[in-house]
């Protein structure tokens, strides 16, 4: 996989280990950053974690686009983020759980590799 691509073009699909294991790096990329600051028990945050979280901004737009299109859907869907408490756990949920398409889609091929098995669906053309 080029990590390039990966991290900084919202352009084709990936499928859910991508994308869980961007979300658990980043995770833990924090936490290490809050115990190496000594603010893991400090209500406020620090400034490393904000540069952190400021420099992971776009690659998490990346991701999540990319993920969206593996679904078949906008990259618009992204603004669902933006809704005070239900936008996050809409997006973990859709995103983290729901099979992409099965077969190419409009935004790219099966990360999966599923082509041949989408041929020979019903219904498929």
């Amino acid at each position: 996989m080029d990590w390039r691509w990966f991290l900084f073009s919202i352009s084709g699909r990936i499928n859910r280990k991508p994308y869980w294991m961007f979300l658990l790096v980043m995770l833990a990329v924090l936490v290490a950053v809050e115990f190496m600051t000594g603010d893991i028990n400090n209500e406020n945050v620090s400034g490393a974690t904000t540069v952190v979280s400021l420099l992971s901004i776009w690659p998490a737009i990346a991701v999540q686009a990319k993920r969206w299109h593996d679904m078949d859907r906008s990259a618009w869907w992204l603004l669902i983020n933006l809704v005070p408490f239900i936008g996050g756990l809409v997006v973990l949920i859709v995103c983290g759980f729901f099979r992409g398409t099965n077969g190419a889609n409009r935004f790219g091929p099966d990360p999966l590799g599923n082509e041949a098995a989408a041929a020979e669906m019903p219904g498929s053309t």
